[in-house]
């Protein structure tokens, strides 16, 4: 396996088309398809399915496509340290999370990091679930941000809580239920529910989702990849969502009703030592300064 190769992969994994991706490379389409060729022999499996009219990723592939991101991205940091030995000293702050979402919490937070270490760099990465806490672990990653993860899942970091975020559910201005005060689990028995995959669900989100899927017909449900998707759905009045109260920006006309009895959810940052990493060691002090002072970290402004 090369970088060739997986720059190939990738640009054909973007595009969805061997032609149009040889001309982004400036390679031939045949010398594109020999690379992914002799990748999927070494992978042995499938990258994608390809017809006379179409070409499609496979399950195969949509798994392999981080990993082939985080290779590239990793070589071409790699070959950019060596580019100009005479340019100033720059720190790399690698930060991963689960949803794109999660990522708008954090420019008041880098602002301010950059105020007190004017050199760093920061690179913010979303990565599936199964494949974060692994390159957590690998020392890929400097933090995680995200909501803490159950004891069971046994993670090798050290978690240090931000905020305490409310379970809400989230429904249209339109919706019977938008002008409670609050609202029990029995009063949502009866909702269509739109639904976030359990994989991409905070813990806590998640299992109230099942407690209120038992026993119901599937056209009560609409699935949902994404958090942002599961928002557009419940502004567009197709039912409520479970969600944590931090991912919907408030200028969004939805209502969120708090769930009585459910506790909230720690949000926090994992990592495994400041030692040697001056700007995670600075955005620590900046967090716990913020938690001192009562100001907000989860937020969009």
């Amino acid at each position: 396996m090369n970088t060739f190769q997986l720059t190939c992969f990738l640009a054909v994994a973007e595009t969805l088309s061997f032609a149009r991706a040889a001309e982004s490379l400036h390679v031939t389409q045949p010398a594109v398809t020999q690379q992914i060729h002799s990748l999927e022999k070494e992978l042995n499996v499938k990258l994608f399915k390809r017809t006379t009219r179409s070409v499609k990723i496979t399950k195969e592939g949509s798994i392999f496509y981080n990993d082939a991101q985080h290779i590239v991205a990793l070589s071409e940091r790699a070959k950019e340290k060596f580019k100009n030995p005479y340019e100033q000293d720059i720190r790399i702050l690698s930060l991963g999370c689960h949803s794109h979402t999660q990522l708008f919490l954090l420019p008041s937070l880098l602002q301010q990091l950059k105020e007190q270490c004017p050199n760093v760099h920061p690179r913010l990465q979303v990565i599936p679930f199964q494949h974060l806490y692994r390159l957590l672990d690998e020392d890929d990653l400097d933090a995680i941000i995200g909501f803490r993860e159950p004891d069971s899942k046994k993670i090798s970091a050290q978690y240090r809580e931000l905020s305490k975020i409310p379970i809400v559910c989230v429904c249209s201005l339109e919706h019977p239920l938008s002008q409670r005060q609050s609202v029990a689990m029995k009063d949502l028995k009866n909702e269509k529910l739109i639904l976030l995959d359990p994989a991409k669900a905070q813990t806590d989100a998640a299992q109230l989702q099942g407690q209120l899927m038992g026993g119901r017909a599937p056209s009560e449900f609409f699935f949902c990849e994404s958090i942002e998707a599961a928002i557009i759905l419940s502004q567009a009045g197709f039912g409520i969502s479970i969600l944590p109260d931090l991912f919907i920006p408030p200028e969004l006309s939805l209502a969120r009703i708090p769930i009585e009895n459910i506790a909230p959810a720690s949000f926090g940052i994992y990592y495994k030592s400041i030692q040697g990493n001056p700007p995670l060691r600075a955005l620590l002090q900046i967090m716990r300064s913020r938690i001192e002072k009562n100001i907000p970290i989860t937020n969009y402004h």
